[in-house]
């Protein structure tokens, strides 16, 4: 296993090429990144463009993973770049992407099912639109994957749908077994699962076999009127439990990279604005919530309380901030940096106690 970084969530991303992420990465000790999409890498997916990337990440020896984007028909459309690769042919669109990734060695590309949107509420997510069902958008997802899968194994690739947000481990399971896990896995987001109301230990027990690339994040929980506010915290401060996650991580997938998702600092572009904490409460308390997750057990409830009851009594107890001390607290720069380190040295700490080998990045 390797520990590196989402790039973009990275301190003032938004103002350093692909190559200068890669320096700043190695500064840090990061052992590779994780772009979002390909087109991070080269917006015009310029062969010499991505060739550098590739060359400057292997001098450095970093490891360099990306992505593709959005697979749900029902959404792409907010990704116009997608279709537009293919003059108008979204598959063609993919279809260069996934060349252009696995011309320069990225066989693993993440996907996602939809995008948080600025709303108060359920309706902040997808899953809740009212002009289509949640129901209908899987069945498109499944079918266009399956359209994807002839070029992936084609290229030796695998499209990696993302814990994101909107979706639960239960469903993506389902969709990885419909596309065929020869050519889908999963991309294990640790705390977007806790806004599915699913304890992430059992999540990653769930999704071990299909993970393939990773967001190692960390979240707290606050009781409040209309559910639960979520609150991103460096690792090891939230409610997500690391330490027992890794081993499951590495019994399915030893040489899987472990690449930290940390708090946005300076205002990354394709992040939507919602103040300090951008995602609407865990609707937990609404029947219409609750009825938008069939897959949800009286047993899985019960446990993803008793680690909201846990984290609590961190909070009591002074061993965490509570979620007012901690939005008051200062977000500087140089805050922002600790909140990575902190995060690393958690995750190398939780990995050493499972006698678990991060390997570092090594310079060439």
């Amino acid at each position: 296993m390797r520990l590196g970084s989402d790039a973009l969530k990275l301190p003032d991303s938004a103002k350093h090429t692909a190559v200068e992420q890669l320096e700043r990465a190695a500064e840090h000790g990061l052992a590779g990144l994780f772009f979002r999409t390909v087109l991070h890498l080269s917006p015009t997916l310029d062969p010499a463009e991505l060739a550098e990337v590739r060359a400057r990440a292997d001098e450095l020896g970093l490891y360099l993973e990306a992505g593709l984007g959005k697979v749900n028909p029902y959404n792409t459309a907010e990704s116009p770049e997608l279709r537009a690769l293919g003059d108008g042919d979204t598959v063609a669109g993919f279809r260069r992407m996934m060349e252009a990734a696995a011309a320069i060695g990225i066989t693993e590309l993440w996907g996602e099912t939809a995008t948080i949107k600025p709303y108060e509420g359920r309706f902040a997510y997808d899953r809740f639109r009212t002009d289509v069902p949640w129901s209908d958008q899987l069945a498109a997802t499944g079918r266009f994957l399956t359209t994807l899968a002839p070029i992936a194994r084609d290229l030796g690739i695998h499209i990696n749908l993302e814990t994101h947000e909107e979706i639960t481990t239960f469903e993506l399971v389902r969709l990885v077994e419909t596309a065929g896990p020869d050519t889908t896995g999963i991309t294990f987001d640790t705390a977007n699962v806790l806004q599915r109301a699913e304890d992430p230990v059992l999540a990653a027990r769930r999704i071990a076999p299909y993970v393939r690339q990773t967001h190692i994040k960390d979240a707290a929980l606050f009781r409040r009127p209309d559910g639960l506010a979520f609150q991103m915290r460096p690792v090891g401060d939230g409610c997500v439990d690391i330490a027992a996650i890794l081993p499951i991580l590495h019994a399915a997938n030893p040489d899987l990279n472990l690449s930290l998702e940390v708090r946005d600092y300076g205002g990354a572009p394709h992040l939507p604005r919602r103040g300090a904490d951008r995602r609407a409460a865990v609707s937990v308390y609404e029947p219409e919530w609750i009825a938008g997750h069939p897959d949800l057990t009286p047993g899985e409830l019960a446990a993803y309380f008793h680690l909201v009851q846990r984290h609590e009594e961190r909070v009591a107890a002074g061993e965490v901030p509570g979620h007012a001390e901690y939005a008051a607290s200062s977000w500087a720069l140089e805050d922002a940096w600790a909140y990575v380190h902190a995060s690393l040295d958690h995750v190398r700490a939780a990995a050493a106690g499972h006698g678990i080998a991060l390997d570092p990045a090594v310079r060439a």
